[in-house]
């Protein structure tokens, strides 16, 4: 899964943010998003649960990659 493309449909960005860049502290990622982004995973048949996960996992999209690999079992390399 592409999460810097995924981000840009979901926060309506023009261009994709860095693999290490910031998505929280910096705007890109609000609460909003962040529901609609694991609506959108889910939706995909990738279920996060907010509830289990600490929010630093969300901070970047490398961050977001990685666990989503752990979640659907993938190998990242």
């Amino acid at each position: 899964m592409d999460v810097g493309a995924f981000l840009c449909k979901i926060c309506e960005l023009d261009t994709p943010p860095m693999r290490d860049q910031e998505l929280i502290d910096s705007g890109i990622l609000d609460s909003l998003a962040i529901i609609e982004m694991m609506a959108a995973l889910e939706d995909e048949g990738i279920v996060i649960h907010l509830t289990r996960i600490d929010r630093n996992r969300l901070r970047t999209v490398e961050s977001i990659e990685s666990l989503i690999a752990e979640q659907t079992g993938e190998v990242k390399v």
